[in-house]
């Protein structure tokens, strides 16, 4: 039978860690901080912007939310977002996706500028995740599962890791990370041809198809470590995965819940970037 590897110790290890370098910051008189951004009042969103929050302080991170007007115009929407990356205070932004749809997403992915990006919407933070520079911000999501996969000491050289998703959010990045890791990257999605087949090759096993318990047991090859990154809610109102955690348990030498899983170290790898950015935005800083 599987380990369920919880979220938590590795979140609580983050955030350790990043509260004292905030606390180094703020000694030289560098006080660390992020702006959220949200338009409407998604209740998605209201959640992460709570636990996001919460992070922050106990990271000893400043943290502020713009909250936007779901009908706000484009240009309106835009004169905002350039106020919030001018301010100097401001080291990271956050900026809450999906956005309604008067505002053309690809219109605004260049205001946030690269060093304060810190959750992967400008192109340019993009491009240096698929370069593996260093400088950049990969999305918070696909970080969150890496520092897992690392903190529970799972082997990724010349491992095969099958990611089944292909999104920018998560299923590509992801795949670039574990590459950066050298292991053999496979993506897959809902068109792959015989998939069961595919994912039973994978020693590491990452589900981001946005299909709650997608993933059974005959997708898993024995022993194999299993990250479910998939924020679902069934028929009954229930926060699923895409893995099917009590059938996938029994094959998976290790697996991650949902939640408590990939999702609760996601707020502490944006603590992290907002250090990071800080320390970019201040340079020469250590």
């Amino acid at each position: 039978m599987g380990i369920l590897i919880k979220g938590k110790p590795v979140a609580d290890a983050i955030t350790e860690e990043v509260k004292k370098e905030a606390e180094v910051l703020i000694q030289r008189g560098i006080v660390p901080k992020l702006k959220i951004v949200r338009v409407g009042e998604r209740e998605d969103d209201l959640a992460y912007e709570r636990a996001a929050i919460k992070r922050m302080t106990a990271c000893s991170i400043s943290s502020e939310v713009l909250a936007l007007p779901s009908d706000i115009s484009q240009a309106d929407f835009i004169e905002q977002l350039k106020n919030v990356n001018n301010d100097d205070t401001v080291h990271g932004i956050l900026l809450f996706r999906p956005l309604p749809k008067q505002i053309n997403e690809n219109d605004i992915k260049f205001i946030i500028s690269p060093e304060k990006d810190i959750d992967c919407l400008n192109p340019i933070n993009v491009a240096k995740v698929l370069e593996g520079e260093e400088t950049g911000f990969p999305p918070c999501t696909p970080s969150a599962a890496m520092e897992i996969l690392k903190y529970y000491n799972v082997e990724l050289k010349g491992r095969e890791a099958v990611v089944l998703g292909r999104s920018m959010v998560v299923g590509k990045p992801m795949s670039m990370l574990l590459l950066k890791e050298n292991a053999t990257v496979t993506i897959c999605h809902s068109r792959t041809n015989n998939l069961e087949d595919v994912t039973r090759k994978a020693d590491i096993l990452i589900a981001a198809i946005g299909k709650s318990n997608f993933i059974k047991g005959d997708h898993v090859k024995e022993g194999a470590a299993v990250i479910d990154v998939g924020i679902n809610v069934d028929e009954e109102g229930k926060i699923t995965g895409d893995v099917n955690t009590s059938d996938c348990i029994e094959k998976a030498g290790l697996i991650t819940p949902v939640p408590g899983g990939v999702g609760s170290v996601t707020t502490a790898v944006l603590a992290k970037h907002v250090i990071k950015a800080c320390k970019i935005n201040n340079r020469g800083v250590r």
